[in-house]
């Protein structure tokens, strides 16, 4: 199979195993909403999963990205599986003593219930533990066994919530005594959450068992250390990402005014999830991409296929740019539910056109991947950090959630441009920068024009995208047919 349309099949695969489990959580929302009481205890909620996401960075700390490389650079592969298994087992339950041991000083730090630490670290190591054979699926070119796992995993810890936080409160009510009666506990929604968590994560891992018991376990010390210099950087670059992601909100509600900053934080965080087209498309390309990247390294001139990867992720970012700039509207009124929310619709384009610079990014990064020199992933992730935090300290007390949005495109929009300057020095690869820079232009002026000069009235905005369209298809008509729909040999 034509390696490209191989690797848009696997991209598309990997999107669904993306986007289902991401729609389907955006769905518990209102189940969320309606059971907590009061919004102190979804507040509970989002700090408990923030700091999820900030330990995720760690207790991975860059062993998968590390796994690719050394899946595809060495024959032993066997030794590469057993010894990254062995690495983050080691990891995981040393984390689980420690974290336990100090659960009341953890507490402290991160403003978690002790109650409730107890479940996130069991969340966190569960999850780390299905790291490598999840990676392990991606490396053989398993797509499809990774998406019906991944969601898998999503429908039962949703069948869960609907379980904890709806059906069980009616049947303990209406049964005088019995099962349902003797494990139902008022208060603890948070608790049912987590709980139904925990359970998703144990019968994922349990699934993926097998892994571990097909291993021949051999430690390779002079290959983990090896890998260990590789993830390093990779870690690095995590922490700064999700300084990048998260920490604006924490900014706002800390610099704003205490009588509007969370309705400030609400209006914000509501419309930057319209971006969340954008960022999942470019995480299910990233997730198809990397292990080709590391794939086809060894294969005669790869920069030429990086290339047109790249030229590709450029021109399907920019119609989702200009597409949900057009109906930007339509999605408000379908996603976010009262009009208080849609005051803060200006940060959209700004965002969208931020997960974009961000998604080529991760395409341009392919340079210090495949050279190991992972160093400059933490280099320049880490000038994006300063960046946001530069922008949102200093322009928050004058413009508000604005200076967010911006600090994101500029963040991100910095680490593209330096990702690509470096790249030409230390691996150059022949991208075609006119095309790039012409589909890149052409879809933020037809955004700027629907969003701005029309008002976002959708006639015209459609008409500018079926324009976008038609432009796109006459230069890319008869590349995209070779790709798409030529008959195999």
């Amino acid at each position: 199979m034509n390696p490209l349309k191989r690797l848009f099949k696997q991209t598309f695969i990997y999107g669904l195993a993306t986007v289902m489990p991401r729609v389907i959580s955006f769905l518990l929302l209102p189940l969320y909403t309606s059971v907590f009481e009061n919004a102190a205890g979804y507040g509970q909620y989002t700090n408990i999963y923030s700091w999820i996401a900030i330990f995720n960075v760690f207790l991975a700390y860059g062993m998968e990205t590390a796994f690719f490389r050394f899946y595809h650079k060495t024959d032993d592969k066997k030794r590469i599986v057993s010894t990254s298994l062995i690495s983050l087992l080691a990891s995981s339950l040393l984390f689980l003593i420690i974290a336990l041991s100090l659960k009341e000083w953890l507490s402290q730090v991160t403003n978690i219930n002790a109650d409730y630490l107890k479940f996130t670290t069991y969340i966190l190591v569960l999850d780390a533990l299905v790291i490598i054979p999840f990676a392990l699926l991606r490396a053989q070119e398993k797509p499809m066994k990774y998406a019906i796992l991944k969601t898998v995993n999503v429908a039962i810890n949703v069948a869960l919530n609907v379980f904890f936080l709806l059906a069980l409160p009616k049947m303990a009510q209406e049964a005088e005594s019995g099962f349902f009666q003797a494990i139902y506990k008022p208060d603890w929604e948070i608790h049912y959450v987590l709980l139904a968590n925990v359970i998703a994560s144990g019968i994922t891992l349990l699934i993926l068992l097998p892994s571990y018991f097909k291993v021949t376990y051999q430690f390779d010390t002079v290959l983990w250390k090896q890998m260990l210099k590789y993830a390093g950087p990779v870690m690095l670059a995590g922490v700064a990402f999700t300084i990048n992601e998260v920490f604006d909100k924490i900014l706002l509600t800390e610099m704003l005014p205490s009588d509007i900053a969370e309705a400030e934080v609400g209006k914000y965080s509501a419309c930057y999830k319209l971006a969340l087209f954008m960022t999942l498309f470019g995480t299910a390309f990233r997730m198809g991409v990397e292990p080709f990247f590391f794939s086809h390294a060894k294969t005669e001139k790869p920069q030429k296929t990086y290339a047109q990867i790249t030229n590709y992720f450029v021109i399907l970012g920019s119609i989702i740019l200009l597409g949900v700039v057009v109906f930007v509207d339509v999605l408000a009124k379908i996603l976010l539910g009262s009009s208080i929310y849609r005051e803060a619709l200006d940060v959209v384009p700004i965002i969208l056109l931020g997960s974009f610079c961000l998604g080529i990014y991760h395409n341009l990064s392919v340079w210090y991947k495949v050279t190991d020199q992972t160093k400059f992933g933490a280099y320049i992730s880490s000038i994006g950090a300063l960046i946001t935090l530069v922008i949102n300290v200093g322009l928050i007390p004058k413009i508000g959630y604005m200076a967010s949005a911006l600090a994101t495109l500029s963040a991100y929009g910095s680490m593209m441009l330096l990702s690509y300057f470096f790249g030409r020095k230390y691996y150059p690869v022949p991208y075609n920068m006119r095309k790039i820079v012409f589909y890149l232009a052409v879809s933020i002026l037809f955004s700027a024009l629907s969003f701005y000069v029309f008002n976002r009235n959708l006639i015209a905005g459609s008409l500018l995208l079926l324009l976008f369209l038609g432009l796109i298809y006459r230069m890319e008509g008869d590349n995209l047919r070779s790709i798409f729909l030529k008959r195999e040999d």
